[in-house]
């Protein structure tokens, strides 16, 4: 019987993770052993959750005193799955819930070839978290994109979601290869952990998971988008909402950072050129991620959460 460990990140965000933690409990376990591994990641209140056991399913609560950022909480999670042995870990959003088969769906296509390393579930828009809530009818909501498959502009450095804002009405069913992954929700092989490494600590919040796609796909690994596993995402449900100063700062700071690092050269020369720009014309805290860009200031930064 295999092991698949899901680690859910917390922080200040209770609601979201136990609502989270009670749609992976649905899960069907009669084939394999389930690992849920929540890291309480520096919450002001204490997270109201307890380890637990029950058939193939434990629960396992990690207490961070400090905020570790999404890279290096989640890096906490993902050694303690490899150190229980798990085939197979999942990176999930605490702002999401899941369909009670969307775990299963992935295993199988992970099985089809050896060299698929990641694979990434259909992740609608929960109801009424859509970024145009009035844009839909009431049958609609459940069904709206916020993720499809993943790809880079690479002349921009600015990664995409596939179909975004669509409602689903089937255009989006094929079983694919995709270039990016996302953090919302990722089913890993341990072996890519072991030739690659964990989340690179350096970005703490945002692009760690398009770094994360590169190095994969460098070592010969396929990321493959699932379209029949389904999952729902409550979007910026943990990082005060799309826009505030927590994104403009490390969005545009760890933007710089991922395109110096995989870019091509024309494009680092256009982020350069932008940086710039921003500095002189951007808010506060884009031109402070631009600051800390240059100074080499990484991990967690100026940012105070």
């Amino acid at each position: 019987m295999r092991s698949v460990s899901v680690s859910v990140l917390n922080f200040n965000g209770e609601k979201n993770t136990l609502e989270c933690v009670e749609s992976l409990k649905k899960i069907d376990t009669s084939k394999l052993k389930l690992n849920i591994i929540v890291i309480d990641n520096g919450s002001v209140k204490k997270l109201d959750l307890k380890d637990g056991q029950w058939g193939n399913t434990s629960l396992k609560v990690i207490r961070n005193e400090k905020n570790l950022g999404f890279s290096g909480g989640q890096n906490i999670g993902i050694e303690y799955a490899l150190k229980k042995g798990s085939d197979f870990i999942v990176i999930l959003n605490n702002d999401t819930y899941v369909e009670k088969n969307f775990l299963e769906k992935l295993l199988r296509v992970a099985d089809k070839d050896e060299k698929i390393g990641i694979l990434v579930p259909k992740i609608y828009f929960a109801p009424g978290y859509e970024f145009h809530k009035g844009k839909y009818k009431k049958e609609e909501q459940g069904r709206v994109f916020w993720y499809a498959g993943g790809e880079m502009d690479w002349n921009n450095v600015i990664g995409h979601h596939r179909g975004v804002d669509e409602v689903d009405r089937g255009q989006y069913e094929t079983t694919q290869e995709t270039e990016l992954t996302t953090g919302c929700c990722m089913l890993i092989k341990k072996e890519v952990f072991e030739k690659i490494g964990l989340f690179d600590d350096k970005y703490y919040l945002y692009y760690e998971d398009a770094d994360l796609s590169m190095r994969a796909k460098k070592k010969g690994f396929k990321i493959v988008y699932v379209p029949s596993s389904i999952i729902w995402h409550k979007n910026a449900g943990s990082a005060g909402g799309s826009g505030s100063k927590l994104q403009d700062y490390y969005i545009t700071r760890n933007r710089l950072f991922f395109g110096m690092r995989y870019a091509p050269v024309r494009a680092k020369l256009a982020l350069l050129k932008e940086s710039v720009k921003i500095f002189l014309n951007g808010r506060y805290w884009q031109r402070r991620g631009i600051i800390d860009f240059y100074l080499g200031k990484l991990g967690r930064g100026s940012y105070k959460i």
